[in-house]
């Protein structure tokens, strides 16, 4: 006769960890980290932490919640300091904005998910409150530099997931090669202003544009001023 199994008492069983938004978070980075941000579900967060997805619900509404705490997770390393501008506001923004695109550009998926996922925990509140305080060094309008936090964010954004698409995509060198082929051989006839602006069209390295760029959006954010409500 078979012995009887000897049942398990729940409390002999090890106690699962009390779920949290931080362990959920940490959980959901170390898995983007490891297979990808299109990786980051909540039903794959619920297997990997052994519980319900409604389970998970309680601490992110969706998603896109998750995604906008992933990223702001991430945030945490971008270098605030500046240190590398010197005591120049300009370059200590600059040096601001450069960390942030590079945290983006390391992670392509998120970086594209960053230009619609809004983040709003401690690590973007430390972002805006640093490039706000460095911004309002030139002495620009309140108004200036408050929407030229946008700007400059949103920009960063988008230079990052266009390039660390690139960077991640075997296709991007052939497509640029197949523009500038297109580019050159432009009828001047039908095509004026095209074959008057080349090669600068495509001439200057990637550092250099990024510099030129951060120029063209701290001198129009600081001289332009906001419309007035009133026109």
């Amino acid at each position: 006769m078979t012995a009887r199994r000897e049942p398990i008492s729940r409390r002999e069983r090890p106690a699962k960890p009390a779920l949290s938004r931080h362990w959920i978070v940490d959980t959901a980075v170390r898995i983007m980290r490891a297979e990808g941000l299109e990786k980051v579900t909540m039903r794959r967060l619920a297997q990997e932490l052994d519980t319900g997805p409604a389970s998970l619900y309680v601490y992110v509404a969706n998603t896109a919640e998750l995604h906008a705490a992933v990223l702001d997770s991430l945030l945490g390393e971008v270098d605030l300091t500046g240190r590398d501008g010197g005591d120049d506001w300009r370059e200590q923004l600059r040096a601001v904005m450069a960390s942030y695109t590079l945290t983006l550009f390391e992670h392509p998926q998120l970086a594209r998910s960053a230009l619609v996922a809004r983040p709003s925990g401690e690590n973007y509140l430390r972002l805006v409150e640093r490039v706000l305080d460095l911004l309002s060094r030139s002495g620009a309008g309140l108004e200036q530099v408050a929407w030229g936090v946008d700007k400059l964010l949103q920009d960063a954004t988008a230079t990052a997931a266009e390039q660390s698409a690139h960077e991640h995509d075997p296709a991007s060198e052939d497509d640029w090669n197949a523009t500038v082929r297109a580019l050159r051989a432009a009828d001047e006839t039908t095509h004026p202003a095209i074959a008057a602006h080349m090669p600068a069209l495509i001439s200057g390295s990637a550092r250099d544009r990024l510099r030129w760029g951060f120029d063209v959006l701290v001198d129009g954010i600081t001289r332009t001023p906001v419309p007035d409500p009133a026109d």
